[in-house]
């Protein structure tokens, strides 16, 4: 199956947000599909990526005659952090034309482009984020498969689906790609070794609480530099911090957030794990399986145009609950699990959450490595691939 048929959750939407916005932003990671989702979406429009030398050198150097004949007709701009001075001609068109949806702006370093747009195209652009395939995506066109483990090590990236590649041989490349050539344009990291160091360790600690000191000491960079480089990841969409939920029910909360990675396939491969087969007995499995759920219900959201509504919840007790999904006064809560068997020991968090916050039992949900879904006294039980049964809100 080629990658442009497997159909994108976020399709039909930025189609919509084109009848009502000027300009329609698409980003996400690099090879997460943004571009053959735009061209299959407005398949009518002109295409430039401004990686091409030749299209760059005409974006720099007479800015409106590139944008300008494309106001009628549409056009999609790859990689358009590219050219910064284009945001600013981009304003003064869409506003003279006052036409919808003729400009699709693509990128993979997101804060670059929301600095752009927030201070020349605030109220112009839709904004939209592509990450990796969801498990709805995969198992729209048949492409998910039985076992847990080889989900989670192959992860979401479409070209895995499209040529077959296996991730043993993609995700080296990608890695190396990635420090070498977008750090560097993102940021004045310094060490790039020190770099690849530090995104190994952040791969170590995931699903844990995010301990900065820690991290700069195990390196020897201090704490700024840190959470400079935190950041760096976080707009790359390599990995999401999940803020602590504000409300303490009476109790002391933990305050730091949790370090998670949008796509298991780039964390196992981080990890140095080379088959599925070692993750049955991987120490870090549980905590891997947490960040594949947890990024599912991220993804499912971003997927609809809607920014995500989850936190963790901890005291400092340590009793701890792994999402807390939030809509105006309802809230959810959910645990994660990744074995296979039911365990009673497994609803003792979602039992001591009850008692703190009375969330009533529907709203309780624990997300299991098994396949069944079940109601228990306790908790909805909700098997990983049911994972779409959990409330979204609104």
């Amino acid at each position: 199956m080629k990658q442009g048929m497997i159909p994108r959750t976020l399709g039909e939407k930025i189609v919509s947000l084109a009848e009502m916005f000027p300009i329609v932003s698409l980003t996400g990671p690099r090879q997460s599909g943004k571009t053959t989702l735009a061209r299959a979406k407005f398949a009518d429009y002109a295409y430039v990526n401004l990686e091409n030398l030749d299209d760059r050198l005409a974006a720099e150097e007479d800015p409106l005659r590139f944008l300008r004949p494309h106001s009628d007709t549409g056009i999609i701009v790859d990689e358009v952090q590219k050219v910064p001075s284009l945001f600013s001609y981009l304003q003064g068109i869409v506003d003279e034309s006052g036409k919808m949806g003729k400009y699709v702006l693509t990128g993979s370093q997101n804060f670059l482009l929301l600095e752009k747009i927030t201070q020349s195209l605030a109220g112009r652009v839709a904004v939209c984020n592509l990450l990796p395939l969801g498990l709805t995506e995969l198992i729209g066109p048949d492409l998910l498969d039985e076992d847990l483990n080889r989900v989670m090590f192959t992860g979401g990236y479409p070209v895995l689906y499209d040529r077959h590649i296996p991730p043993s041989d993609y995700f080296p490349s990608y890695i190396q790609t990635y420090i070498e050539r977008d750090v560097r344009g993102i940021s004045n990291v310094g060490n790039l070794s020190t770099f690849q160091r530090f995104v190994k360790l952040c791969a170590g600690r995931v699903g844990q609480l995010l301990n900065l000191s820690n991290l700069g000491t195990e390196l020897g960079i201090n704490y700024k530099t840190v959470r400079a480089w935190i950041s760096i990841l976080e707009a790359s969409y390599l990995v999401f911090l999940l803020q602590p939920y504000h409300k303490n029910f009476n109790k002391r909360l933990v305050k730091q957030p949790k370090l998670y990675f949008f796509d298991t396939g780039l964390l196992c491969a981080l990890l140095d794990i080379q088959s599925p087969e070692q993750l049955d007995s991987h120490y870090l499995r549980g905590n891997i399986f947490e960040s594949f759920i947890v990024a599912e219900h991220i993804k499912s959201r971003l997927h609809a145009g809607r920014r995500p509504n989850a936190f963790v919840w901890r005291n400092s007790t340590g009793h701890e609950i792994d999402l807390i999904l939030e809509a105006g006064a309802q809230l959810w809560a959910v645990e994660i699990k990744s074995g296979e068997t039911l365990n009673t020991d497994f609803f003792k968090g979602l039992k001591y959450f009850k008692g703190l916050s009375s969330v009533p039992d529907e709203n309780l949900y624990l997300v299991y490595g098994g396949d069944r879904n079940l109601i228990r006294k306790h908790g909805q039980v909700v098997g990983w691939k049911s994972i779409s049964k959990l409330p979204r809100g609104q």
